[in-house]
């Protein structure tokens, strides 16, 4: 996976005032210069989204970045809930060969003097805070946005927004829990990007047996259909962000703190599992 330069706090700090966030996501945005530009930056905003080291103002700011990339994508299907998960889960295919996975040397200097599993529950509690500080993040900016009606025609798209910025996070956490117990996911950047959308659409492991695929061949197969099944879940549980005044932001929190840590303790069940099964008598 790509490893782009993850934000500092001190470079994702904004002011103090958060209508700022509520302005980004109503202002008027240009058109790309063209579609392959328009990809890339939402893959360095959803890269950088999934850092566990950002201040809650910072997260802020990313996630109305991450607004404003994916209304450039067009967001017209948003309104239609069949073309609505077809149009995220072709954003989560671009997305996923930006997702910055750590190999397991990184980790280790990240995080020394760990064994095997508290390595994997250090990472399954960093990512638990971050799609839990996004959902925050997206609870503060609607709150925003419910004092302004009109700008309500903004909620589709910032639910969009909050629950791509969670998928990556936990593609993320997928594949360093690969990383941590020596079964890094092998092949392409496609073929790594393909592999992580399916282990996360069926909540379990890697199939190394699986021959390795483009993205674009595991969209156009049944797995598709798990994959949009499982992104209109989360859509729905992410409605708790459009809660009045700041409510929505404390219980989207939970909810993705509760699913985050769900997952990642499948993952490394599985993990682990398989890990004993490979040792010999």
């Amino acid at each position: 996976m790509s490893h782009p330069e993850q934000p500092t706090p001190s470079g994702t700090a904004m002011p103090p005032d958060e209508s700022s966030a509520g302005d980004e996501l109503t202002a008027a945005i240009p058109e790309p210069p063209n579609p392959h530009e328009a990809d890339d930056e939402l893959g360095r905003t959803v890269a950088a989204l999934t850092a566990d080291d950002i201040e809650p103002a910072g997260r802020r700011k990313l996630l109305a970045r991450l607004v404003t990339d994916v209304r450039r994508r067009g967001f017209a299907p948003m309104f239609r809930p069949r073309a609505a998960m077809r149009w995220m889960a072709d954003v989560v295919g671009d997305v996923a060969p930006h997702v910055p996975v750590r190999d397991r040397e990184t980790l280790l200097r990240h995080f020394p003097g760990l064994d095997d599993d508290e390595l994997a529950e250090r990472l399954i509690r960093n990512a638990t805070r971050t799609t839990a500080g996004i959902g925050a993040a997206g609870g503060g900016v609607a709150s925003v946005e419910w004092v302004a009606t009109p700008t309500l025609l903004s909620a589709p798209i910032l639910l969009a927004a909050e629950t791509i910025g969670v998928v990556a996070v936990e593609m993320k956490l997928i594949g360093e829990l690969h990383e941590v117990y020596g079964r890094p996911v092998a092949g392409t950047a496609g073929q790594r990007a393909a592999a992580l959308i399916q282990a996360w659409s069926g909540q379990r492991g890697v199939n190394p047996l699986v021959p390795g695929v483009g993205v674009a061949t595991v969209l156009g197969t049944a797995a598709r259909k798990e994959l949009q099944g499982m992104l209109l879940r989360r859509f729905g549980r992410n409605l708790t962000t459009m809660g009045p005044l700041l409510t929505g932001a404390a219980v989207a929190g939970y909810l993705n703190r509760r699913a985050t840590r769900n997952l990642g303790e499948h993952i490394r069940d599985d993990l682990t599992k398989t890990k004993r099964r490979a040792l010999p008598n």
